[in-house]
């Protein structure tokens, strides 16, 4: 009697313990779950990209520090922000084209 007890009372608990794993797996698998899921990773890479990004900027500077001292160049003004040229225009370059597609053909 105590034996089957025992195996009744086993089976039990191991039928609770798969339901609930099965239900905690379903409602991880839900549609609003994998999106929430997504949503965290892509935030999550994107801070790692950040940090990359951090990183890479400040062992440029610490090169371009070294590379100034070593060449005996004076350092660059940190506070001068230069803008960069804008594109060029096709009167700019002489042609009302600038390139030709039909050129390679």
């Amino acid at each position: 009697m105590f034996r089957r007890t025992f195996w009744f009372t086993t089976g039990v608990a191991a039928g609770v313990w798969a339901t609930t794993k099965v239900n905690r797996k379903l409602r991880q698998l839900t549609p609003e779950s994998l999106a929430a899921q997504a949503a965290d990773r892509a935030v999550e890479a994107g801070h790692r990209l950040k940090e990359f990004a951090l990183d890479v900027k400040a062992g440029m500077a610490r090169r371009e520090t070294e590379l100034n001292d070593a060449l005996g160049l004076e350092p660059r003004d940190q506070d001068q922000n230069r803008e960069l040229p804008g594109p060029r225009r096709p009167t700019e370059l002489g042609t009302k084209y600038p390139y030709n597609r039909n050129e390679d053909h």
